[in-house]
Order: C-alpha cells, then sequence, then structure tokens
C-alpha cells in the first residue's frame, strides 16, 4: 500500500503489533525480560478490555441503569421513563451477589463469595452440560447407530467406513471393559480399541499443532507485510531493537556472575 493511503492510526497499530508480537516470540530463545512485558501487557490489557466490555455491555445496561432510573423518581429526579416495582426487584439478585464476590478480599465475611461462586457454577453448568451432551455424545452416537449400508447402491467404501466405525466402537469399549480378564480373544480385540484410540489422538494433536501453524503463518505474513517501506520498516527496527536488549541483559548477568563470589 503507498506511504499517502496509511494513516497514522494505521501506522501506529502496525509498530505495535509488531512490537508485541516480537515480545512475545522472544521466548523462542528463553524466559526474558522483554517477553514479561509483553506477557504482563497483553494480560493487563485482556483484563481490562474484558472489564470495560462487562461493564458497557452488561453491568451498566442492565444493572446501574434501570437502578439509576429507580432510585432518581424515589428522590423525586425524574431522569427517564419511570420503572414499575415488579421491573426492578430483581435487579437486586444480581446486586447482591455482585456485592458478595467483592467480599472475597475479607477474611471474616468472604465466606458469601461463596454463594455467588455456587450461583455463577449451577447456571454455567446448567447452560454447557445439554450442548456439550449434544454435540459429543448424541453426535457422535448417531453413525455408529446407522445402517451397515442403506440400499443396494451403496458404494464400497460407505460400507467399508460403516464397519470400521462399528469394530471401532465395539473394540475400545471392550477396552475398558475392566470385568474381564484382557486374554484370549478380549486381549485380541482391546489391542484394536488401543489402535483405535491412538488413530483418535494422534489426529486431535495433529490438528491442534495445525491449527496453531496456521495462527504462526498468519502472524509471520504480517509481520513481513510490516517490514515494508510504507510502514517505515516496523518489523526489522524492532527486531534489531529485540535483538540489541536481549544481548546486552546476557551480557549483564554474565558480568554480575563473574563478580559474584561463588557460595563456600
Amino acid at each position: 500500500m503507498p506511504i499517502n493511503e496509511l494513516t497514522s492510526g494505521q501506522i501506529i497499530e502496525a509498530w505495535l503489533a509488531v512490537g508485541f508480537t516480537l515480545m512475545i516470540y522472544s521466548f523462542l530463545y528463553k524466559d526474558n525480560p522483554v517477553f514479561k512485558l509483553g506477557e504482563y501487557m497483553y494480560v493487563g490489557l485482556t483484563a481490562g478490555w474484558g472489564l470495560c466490555v462487562a461493564w458497557y455491555m452488561v453491568v451498566w445496561p442492565d444493572l446501574v441503569s434501570p437502578l439509576s432510573r429507580v432510585i432518581g423518581s424515589y428522590f423525586g429526579k425524574q431522569l427517564e421513563k419511570p420503572l414499575e416495582p415488579h421491573e426492578t426487584l430483581w435487579l437486586f439478585i444480581p446486586l447482591i451477589l455482585g456485592v458478595f464476590m467483592l467480599t472475597r478480599f475479607s477474611q471474616k465475611i468472604g465466606w458469601l463469595s461463596r454463594y455467588t461462586f455456587a450461583f455463577i457454577m449451577g447456571a454455567v453448568s446448567g447452560m454447557a452440560i445439554p450442548l456439550v451432551v449434544s454435540a459429543d455424545i448424541f453426535k457422535q452416537m448417531v453413525p455408529t447407530l446407522n445402517p451397515l449400508w442403506t440400499s443396494a447402491d451403496a458404494s464400497f467404501l460407505a460400507i467399508m467406513n460403516s464397519f470400521l466405525i462399528l469394530i471401532g466402537v465395539i473394540s475400545v469399549l471392550i477396552y475398558f471393559f475392566f470385568s474381564l480378564e484382557h486374554k484370549g480373544v478380549v486381549k485380541v480385540v482391546s489391542k484394536i480399541g488401543i489402535f483405535y484410540m491412538m488413530v483418535a489422538f494422534g489426529a486431535s494433536f495433529g490438528y491442534t499443532v495445525m491449527a496453531r501453524e496456521s495462527l504462526a503463518i498468519g502472524r509471520i505474513t504480517k509481520l513481513v507485510n510490516w517490514a515494508g517501506k510504507e510502514y517505515y520498516y516496523a518489523t526489522i527496527i524492532l527486531f534489531l531493537v529485540v535483538v540489541i536488549f536481549i544481548v546486552l541483559y546476557e551480557i549483564i548477568n554474565r558480568l554480575k556472575k563473574q563478580q559474584t563470589p561463588p557460595a563456600e
């Protein structure tokens, strides 16, 4: 992109992105102050961003604003359309639970926060468990319950796929059937179950590695794009700054170790 088409905000954004990326990637050498600085800033910025989102998207519109309208009308200050009591009484429940959360900092009344944590865990479990059961159990059971072949026109590969799924399910279940001693036919079938599980674990690991490599390739592509003249060589300059800082840090550390007398 030509220089005259880039705004100052885009250039500053590129420099910040390059700086944070190189800070985090400096861990490839070893744990160093540059990585720690990037780590702390990432955690702090993430926490601050999450707090702002929670305040402006949830707490303010759903709790503070309705309660302020009720309190304002109580003291004769009509700020907005008044709310009926039945519309606001339930708001005191999250307000009280939120106050209970802050009691975590007190040793005497910190036990009140358990009610809030219990409510959060119960609500999250109630929402997540049906989804997990549906996605990880029911959806996985469907291929097992399908007929081995649905019609005379079923392809050879489709029939073989159904047989492989059936063999895999039975062999894995027999592997975890510990009431029988694994010897003879049971041992052979359980070995087949181990083979199926190794294939599944390998595929899951390969998928995870592939996803991480995809993220790394995207980030490196960005670094290459930001190394151009239009971004004032941001990647090259910041890379040299990080390398020089780490080299100086290592030299100073080694000099300090040489000057420190060995412990007797």
